[in-house]
């Protein structure tokens, strides 16, 4: 049985005074449910506030990036053992924006999910085709590369408790979600492409939509049987959209 996923990517906004006040409605609002499994994305410089104020809360805490060393000179970086430690339970991996404006390979974000894997955290692999990619029909190959990556230096087992978030480049921040039939589509392909490695693993793994996901077009997606939740962008700042969302996604996906 999979249990839906949503998980509020903050990306680079926040303050002291953000971070109290919007957790505090999201405790007060989602304390009860039970069908939905929840989590939020603060800069890393908010993660211990956030943890804190997530006592006795059903949500849990997620990072936006990790570096692949435990350890060392490498200044500005924070490793898997560190976002551990401090209590944080899911990775997000291969967000566009890292793999854009970092110049992030595949090689390098197979890297970061098996150093989450080896310190028992959980890695969220965004993978997802450009515009461009979209338009010459590529978008199932590309999602096939950057899951083969992960296969490529580790086995179909890696995907065991992880999960994938398909996030088209193109309908990231720009308002233009997927539509509910061409989401599902791809979350199917994906299922599929991991079911020739191990049905049972395809079965279980959870695949996030992300992509402009809002209150108006959430109900449509996680109706979709391969649509496990969503990995919300911009949002998720707003409690009154974030709550809306998860809800949604709690009562839809009730019974799998």
């Amino acid at each position: 049985m999979r249990h839906p996923l949503v998980i509020g990517n903050w990306k680079l906004n926040g303050s002291t005074k953000m971070v109290k006040e919007l957790i505090e409605k999201l405790h007060n609002e989602l304390n009860n449910i039970i069908n939905c499994n929840i989590a939020i994305a603060p800069p890393t410089l908010y993660l211990s506030q956030a943890k804190k104020a997530l006592i006795n809360s059903n949500i849990t805490l997620a990072a936006q990036d990790v570096d692949i060393n435990l350890f060392g000179a490498f200044t500005g970086d924070n490793s898997a053992e560190m976002l551990k430690d401090i209590g944080v339970k899911y990775v997000i991996i291969g967000h566009s924006e890292r793999r854009i404006y970092h110049n992030e390979t595949d090689e390098l974000i197979a890297q970061k999910f098996s150093i989450l894997k080896s310190q028992g955290l959980i890695p969220v692999l965004c993978i997802g085709e450009s515009k461009e990619e979209n338009n010459a029909g590529k978008t199932e190959q590309v999602c096939a590369n950057q899951i083969d990556k992960i296969l490529h230096y580790l086995s179909i087992d890696a995907f065991k408790n992880s999960v994938i978030a398909y996030e088209p480049i193109w309908a990231i921040g720009t308002y233009k979600s997927a539509t509910p039939t061409q989401a599902q589509s791809v979350h199917k392909f994906i299922r599929n492409h991991i079911a020739k490695q191990d049905p049972i693993v395809a079965e279980k793994i959870i695949i996030q939509y992300g992509g402009s996901v809002n209150v108006n077009n959430a109900s449509k997606l996680f109706v979709q049987p391969d649509i496990d939740g969503a990995l919300v962008g911009g949002e998720s700042l707003k409690a009154h959209s974030f709550i809306s969302i998860v809800n949604t996604a709690s009562i839809i996906k009730k019974v799998y």
